[in-house]
């Protein structure tokens, strides 16, 4: 049966993703946290607050209510207040990781076979796994995007790094993020 591996490797896949922002934003200054590089582009404050609140509208009460939440406001997910502070988005972002994680954590082989709405949507219950995971892999890119091109000489790489390929023990996959299976 695939049920209960698929299970044990998204929470592991998600984790990883949260391992390897979060050990971008750490390398990221209250400056850098708020910064655009244009007008148009979103700030990595921006992009954590807008994870966080989908995170919490598609996991809070997952198996039972469709995933956008009637008091969902997205568009604000785009906009600071003088509210947002590191220290508010920061909340966001970790409550959002823990609704995902105990969400995804608490389901069971039998819930895969299940059906859940996502804007009135159904998905599968492995569709919506899916779904959200590849957004948020591209929102932790943005990331770690972003804290890279501020952090300059001083980055610390998240992975292996350049021109080191050949050293790196293959046993030790994974470790980079300091997730373990």
């Amino acid at each position: 049966m695939i049920e209960q591996p698929y299970l044990r490797d998204a929470v592991l896949q998600l984790k990883k993703l949260k391992t390897q922002a979060d050990a971008a934003l750490a390398q990221t200054t209250d400056e850098h946290l708020f910064a655009t590089l244009d007008p148009e582009s979103n700030s990595i404050a921006i992009i954590m607050k807008h994870v966080a609140g989908n995170m919490r509208s598609r996991w809070t009460d997952f198996l039972t209510s469709d995933g956008e939440k009637p008091d969902r406001e997205r568009d604000t997910e785009f906009e600071l207040s003088t509210a947002d502070t590191r220290e508010r988005i920061f909340a966001l972002w970790e409550d959002g990781w823990a609704r995902t994680l105990g969400a995804v954590s608490s389901l069971t082989p039998p819930d895969l076979s299940k059906t859940v709405a996502v804007r009135g949507e159904p998905h599968t219950v492995i569709e919506a796994i899916n779904r959200q995971t590849t957004h948020y892999a591209a929102h932790v890119g943005q990331i770690v995007l972003l804290a890279k091109h501020y952090a300059g000489s001083t980055w610390k790489t998240l992975s292996i790094p350049r021109g080191k390929s050949k050293e790196f023990d293959v046993s030790k996959s994974g470790a980079q993020y300091g997730v373990k299976p």
